[in-house]
Formats: C-alpha cells, structure tokens, sequence
C-alpha cells in the first residue's frame, strides 16, 4: 500500500508543493478582495492547509494500490452522483451539490480524478487491445455514464473537462492513426452541425441559459444582459493595466470587478487581472505552466505505463480548466462556470486538486518499476 522502502525520496517534487501553496496564498488573498467582510478567505486558506497535508498523505500512497480499487471507485462514484440528482441541492440552476451539514460538497469534482484512475487501469488491463472495437465501446460508454450524470447536474464545464481527458488520455494510450483519422474526418462535420443545432429554438440538448450563453457569445450585442459578467470581467481586466491596482489606496468594494457575479469562484482572473495587472497575470499562468509542465514530465518519467497514463489524465485536467476559466474570463470563450485551480473558492474543487498533486507526487517517488510492466 505504501511501499515507503521503494521510494526514492530524492524525487520528491517539493517545487510542485511550493507553487501549489504560492497559488493557494494568492487565491486566498483574492477572495478577501473580492468577498471583503466576509469569511470566506478563512474557510480557504484552512482547506488550502488541509489540502496540503492531504496532498503529502495522499503521495505516501502507491498508485498500483489505489488503482486496484478502480471498480469500487467506480461504484461508489456512481452512487454520490446517482445522490446528487436524488436528494442534491440547487445553487444558480444547477443541482451539483450535496449538503454534508458542515459543508457542501461537489461529487463531480471528485468524479475527475476517479476516472481518470479508472481510465488509466482499463487502458493498462487492455493494452495489447486498445484498438479491438469492443474495447474501445467499453472504455467509452464506462466513462459516458457518469458524464451524462453529471451533465443532467446540469454541469456542461464539468462534462467538458472529462470528454477531454478521456480523449487525450485514449490517445496517450496508443489509439492508432487508422482509428483517429476516419474519427476527425466524420467527427468535425459532426461538431460543426451539433454547434448549428444547438443554436436553434426546438434544439433540446441545452437549458435555455446555457444555449443563451452560447447565441450571446456569437452575437453579443443582442445579448447584452447574457454578457453583463465577461463585459465586467474584461473591463476589470483591462483597468489593471501593466502593474495593476495592489498598491492604490483605493477600496476595494470600488474596483471594477466588484459589480462581477461569482467573482470569488468562476471569475476569480478577473480579480487577479485588475489587482496584479497584465505582469502578475502572466506570472500566475506560468506557476500553472509550470505545474503542467511537471505533469508532462511525471508522465515521461514514470515507471509504468499507468502511471504514465495517470499523469496525462491530470496534465490534461488541469490544461483545460486553466484553458477554459481565463477563456471565460476574457470573452474569448462562451461563459460556463469552471473554477481555476487553487485560486477559486470552493473546497471540493481544492480537494480534488490537491489528490491529483498527491497522485503526481507518488508516480514520481517510483523511479523503478514496483511491479511487472503490464
């Protein structure tokens, strides 16, 4: 289970703790100014404490062992999602969370590390035949299932992240050319007609305020009120300028993201992007560089072709988050509701970030391979 004598604790990536608690402290920081008055920042830097120490304790733990649990995972993911639509409770129309008494927890956050576990270990147990038809279907619909839970949370940002890792991780996997092409060539017109379809008044795919965010997007200045969070988030953006405001003596309830919905969470760029400027943003997207960067190098260097696996799936996770959060933030993609990373409020999105640092940490402490390569 833990195979402490194994590890070579040469390879333990204090860097990667480093940034992630640098990036804690600032998230931490960034909620006080978006939030003023309220406790919020507490409640994040305590997780942020926890989740360091849960990040430690998770690395101890050998990523064969967890994996040997991938179907109970499985399950037991499925029943906290299944929980989610039977008793969860709505927030913003959307119906994601469970309320535990003490706290409100998110099982779709958790859901992206379990399956990319589980991802990971069907692709190993199939390696010779990751290219037979039935192995392929397999994979697909073990992973669809709960992504269609999630979807009808409804939680499109979340359903997103998932298809993604899944692909990258089944073309990290060895899925050959012979197969992706024919999928490119059927799949973009699929794509193009799905993005015409969902546009349309009789499509069914989407909530009304989701395919409302998507026609604002394309025509924003019919959708005015659809747009009132990125118009705020880019002009809170801008007004930073190059160095930003940190240093003004001006309160904060003045700045301009303060009239920004959910700045705390979703639009929590913004808030960095008005106090620390063009500079400090560049900055903190290059901590998240460097995160992923470590990611991919974990995968490199990895003993095994799991843990390879393991590390693609949490690279890919927190590629697209950081893709697709700033995208939002900056009008450069339609709005869904994506947490950044440690920077966000929210103690599911920081637990489940701080496991996949916990699991990224423990392929690293196994230069040498523990087990027979599969």
């Amino acid at each position: 289970m833990f195979n402490l004598k194994q590890y070579d604790f040469k390879r333990y990536n204090i860097t990667l703790i480093i940034i992630v608690i640098i990036l804690g402290v600032i998230g931490g920081y960034l909620i006080r100014l978006a939030k003023p008055g309220e406790s919020l920042y507490i409640k994040q830097l305590a997780g942020l404490g926890g989740g360091i120490l849960l990040a430690i304790f998770v690395s101890m733990f050998d990523y064969h062992f967890i994996c040997g649990f991938y179907i109970v995972l499985y399950v037991f993911n499925l029943v906290l999602l299944v929980l989610v639509r039977v008793a969860g409770t709505s927030i913003n129309h959307a119906k994601r969370w469970l309320d535990l008494g003490f706290t409100m927890f998110q099982p779709s956050e958790l859901s992206k590390i379990i399956l990319i576990l589980f991802a990971a270990k069907l692709f190993t147990m199939f390696r010779q035949k990751i290219n037979n038809a039935w192995v392929l279907i397999l994979t697909t619909v073990s992973v669809a299932l709960p992504t269609c839970l999630i979807l009808i949370q409804t939680n499109l940002s979340t359903s997103l992240v998932i298809m993604f890792i899944f692909v990258i991780m089944i073309f990290a996997a060895g899925l050959s050319w012979k197969i992706i092409l024919p999928i490119i060539v059927i799949g973009v017109p699929c794509v193009i007609g799905l993005f015409w379809y969902i546009q349309q008044d009789y499509q069914v795919l989407l909530q009304p305020y989701q395919q409302e965010r998507v026609l604002s997007y394309l025509n924003p200045e019919q959708f005015q009120d659809t747009m009132y969070q990125q118009d705020n988030s880019v002009l809170a953006i801008g007004s930073g300028q190059l160095l930003g405001k940190i240093l003004s003596e001006d309160a904060a309830d003045s700045r301009n993201y303060g009239t920004i919905p959910i700045r705390e969470s979703d639009f929590i760029f913004s808030v960095a992007g008005e106090e620390f400027g063009f500079i400090g943003s560049c900055l903190i997207i290059c901590l998240y560089a460097v995160i992923v960067y470590i990611c991919i190098t974990t995968a490199r260097k990895a003993s095994d072709y799991m843990g390879m696996l393991i590390a693609i799936g949490i690279a890919s996770m927190f590629t697209f988050q950081l893709f697709v959060n700033i995208g939002v933030a900056t009008k450069l993609l339609p709005n869904t509701g994506i947490p950044l990373p440690f920077l966000s409020y929210g103690l599911s999105s920081l637990t489940s970030g701080m496991i996949a640092i916990g699991i990224i940490l423990n392929i690293r402490l196994q230069p040498k391979r523990i087990r027979g390569r599969v």
